[in-house]
């Protein structure tokens, strides 16, 4: 066959077994759809060119493994210039052989050393020297005059020729970044972009961080890190991009330099924000031991769907809504009081997050919804989880596909053992485990709490009477502090993200609540951390 009818045999199954093979060879799905991508446009690239095909199949494959090779090279020459580990121990790896000449080694410095250029000279520097354009062909190439051309060329040619004897010293070695931590929560819906998820290494948080402190350029960033400016550049418009190309942990500003894009604390910020909370935990927790004493009746009074209730699954549920209060109350005060004209967030899902300080809380929320389902026109499933508690379910859980979920929803008014198959028996059995259903004689009913869809918005209702007086004084004296430190820690393009540096001043709350509840017999925590505790549903026929 011809080269150009090869996009025609390029379907979907062949793209999978592309993706299989790369998969197969690298660290993760990103490096895997990278080196993939890179088949593929060589592919698109043969299916342009004259010629023939003699055998398709075997001829694909080839393509696919020189692009695997050259991959193999690409990141043997990536990991000699970052490295997270010993930099003596890969430099002695990677020491070129003492046979080549001097003038080899310089051209190699030359190269190395055009790599830490900002990325309009490092263009120039290689269109002039590699590519051999001309500078009136690159000032043609890159619009602009030849005069800006010789200077860029000027500048680049004296900052390589003053620097080569230095970075055979100094940027000849990989690069070993001390480890730094963050601990970033998100709110709202992930599905939407989520940037926690193009920050994973090491390199990704050292940049995070310098521009945490205060806005940087490529340059300034290379210089810092001792690393080439052309990662640093791609590492910033991926930070900034995230995953939508919406929302980024870093924005890039009007003069070029890149700031940070959300609340990020350092250790002794949070520790001092945290504080403020922790000091007033006893009155919080006395206040919501009272209060609970004295509304048991009012609680067990919802009217939940299920056969039976008990006050522990109930207090499980509004654990959050319980131990938040407090903050709640800050943050309005905060937000009529102190940043009335901050400016509100506008997107789906927001982080907001502080340096590692080596104490983890547990705290998180997730919910479902579904249509049709056991007889059921609507559903919507929640569950959290704290470090008592473990998780029944992620967001973007399927109800439809979920057997244990569906014996939930048929067991609310009860559900006969008899009528149920050998393969829907071993999915109650499982549901019972994990406290989604419990039984009693020959019926199964619903374990986890369940409501009418109508009675949703007032399944909190009571929890939210604590914030009637009873914290003014505390709160007003908590507000006014957090206050102060925010107009000292956060940039002023990030002030309407105000309510997230006290989120995060609160994070030990909830744990700390959790254990006093616990402590005083009016919770009791699930076996093993799973159970019917934290997970509730609501339903419309």
């Amino acid at each position: 066959m011809k080269k150009n009818e090869l996009l025609k045999v390029m379907d979907d199954a062949l793209l999978e077994k592309l993706f299989g093979f790369c998969y197969a060879r690298t660290n993760d799905s990103h490096e895997a759809q990278e080196l993939c991508s890179d088949i593929i446009f060589e592919l698109v690239k043969t299916a342009h060119a004259e010629g023939s095909i003699e055998d398709l199949y075997p001829f694909i494959w080839r393509i696919a493994r020189n692009v695997y090779a050259d991959f193999l090279e690409r990141r043997k020459r990536h990991s000699a210039v970052f490295y997270e580990g010993n930099s003596d121990t890969v430099f002695s790896l990677i020491a070129e052989p003492e046979q080549e000449d001097d003038s080899d080694e310089l051209l190699r410095a030359v190269y190395r050393r055009i790599a830490f250029l900002t990325k309009a000279y490092r263009e120039v520097m290689i269109l002039f020297y590699i590519d051999g354009l001309s500078t009136a062909e690159i000032a043609k190439l890159q619009n602009t005059s030849e005069t800006a051309i010789r200077q860029r060329l000027f500048s680049a040619r004296k900052k390589v020729r003053s620097e080569v004897d230095e970075m055979n010293e100094t940027y000849n070695k990989p690069v070993a970044l001390d480890k730094i931590e963050y601990v970033i929560w998100g709110g709202g819906n992930p599905d939407w972009s989520d940037p926690r998820n193009v920050c994973t290494r090491q390199f990704s948080k050292h940049v995070v961080w310098l521009c945490h402190k205060k806005p940087m350029s490529a340059g300034e960033i290379a210089g810092e890190l001792n690393v080439p400016t052309v990662y640093v550049e791609e590492e910033l418009e991926i930070l900034a991009a995230g995953e939508n190309g919406k929302y980024g942990l870093l924005r890039k500003l009007d003069n070029g330099k890149f700031a940070i894009n959300f609340i990020l604390l350092d250790r002794e910020t949070i520790e001092k924000a945290q504080n403020l909370y922790l000091e007033q935990l006893p009155h919080i927790c006395d206040i919501i031991c009272d209060f609970i004493d004295k509304h048991k009746e009012a609680y067990l009074a919802f009217p939940y769907l299920n056969k039976k209730v008990d006050l522990n699954l109930i207090l499980w549920q509004q654990i959050f809504a319980i131990s938040y209060v407090f903050s709640d109350h800050v943050e309005g005060i905060l937000r009529d009081r102190y940043f009335a004209d901050a400016g509100k967030i506008d997107r789906p899902f927001s982080v907001y997050g502080y340096v590692d300080n080596g104490k983890r809380y547990g705290g998180g929320w997730d919910s479902v919804d579904a249509e049709n389902v056991c007889g059921y026109t609507k559903i919507h499933l929640e569950n959290i989880y704290i470090t008592r508690i473990k998780k029944h379910f992620h967001c973007g859980l399927n109800i439809a596909t979920d057997a244990q979920i569906q014996l939930a929803l048929r067991a609310i008014d009860g559900l006969e053992l008899n009528c149920l198959s050998e393969s829907e028996k071993e999915h109650a059995a499982k549901a019972i485990d994990c406290g989604y259903l419990y039984r009693e004689g020959g019926m199964l009913y619903t374990k986890i709490l369940v409501s009418d869809m109508k009675d949703q918005k007032s399944l909190f209702s009571l929890s939210r009477k604590l914030n009637d007086g009873c914290f003014d004084t505390e709160a007003r004296k908590v507000a006014e502090k957090i206050a102060s430190m925010i107009r000292k820690t956060v940039p002023e393009h990030l002030l309407a993200e105000w309510s997230f540096f006290n989120r995060l001043a609160n994070v030990p709350v909830l744990d700390n609540v959790v254990e006093t509840l616990i402590g005083r017999n009016i919770l009791i925590p699930p076996e093993n951390g799973i159970g019917a505790e934290g997970c509730w549903m609501s339903v419309e026929k």
